[in-house]
């Protein structure tokens, strides 16, 4: 098998992409698009998102120390993507996107309605990387779109068709090839 040796970099694919929402109080509320965004704990849970300094959301969240994360469908990618190259200093992007503020229940910073879930954090620590500042936040609040559960109250998400990036572009999320532990689950008798 051959294979080249690049000079380090990120090729860590594929990612979730995440639509994450802030509001300093008393402005209009604003949102990013991240990629690099990732669950780092789960007892209490917590989640890690990294920004540029430059980026307008970056400020806000870093002065209210909130935000909301709130998952990407594929009805959503363009919104996501609008939201990921034009920046709040300049437009409204709740408006231009057609997106409604859903009110949080335990931070400031609304949620988007249009999404499935819709996770509320609050920061606990800011770490300097470089490039990026990851934020280090713990979930407060999570609400998620009933059109997703069934009868008996579970929460069927991968029926939301939930959009990934993966080295510039983005992909809807399909086919099913296990669930975890498949790999060393028992097999019924008779089966191979």
């Amino acid at each position: 098998m051959a294979k080249q040796s690049w000079k380090p970099g990120n090729l860590l694919y594929p990612l979730p992409v995440v639509m994450a929402s802030c509001q300093r109080p008393g402005e209009k509320p604003n949102i990013i698009t991240l990629a690099w965004a990732g669950t780092v704990c789960s007892n209490p849970p917590m989640v890690s998102v990294s920004l540029q300094k430059t980026r307008h959301s970056y400020g806000i969240i870093r002065e209210t120390g909130e935000f909301v994360i709130n998952l990407v469908t594929k009805d959503l990618t363009f919104a996501a993507d609008y939201c990921g190259v034009r920046s709040g200093r300049d437009v409204d992007k709740f408006a231009e996107m057609h997106l409604t503020p859903l009110p949080s229940r335990i931070v400031a910073a609304p949620g988007i309605a249009e999404s499935p879930v819709n996770l509320e954090c609050r920061v606990k620590q800011v770490i300097a990387l470089g490039s990026h500042d990851m934020f280090v936040a713990k979930i407060v609040g999570v609400t998620v779109d009933d059109a997703y559960m069934d009868e008996a109250g579970k929460f069927h998400l991968n029926s939301a068709e939930l959009t990934a990036y993966s080295h510039g572009a983005y992909f809807r999320l399909g086919e099913k090839l296990g669930k975890f532990g498949y790999s060393v689950e028992k097999k019924p008798a008779g089966r191979q």
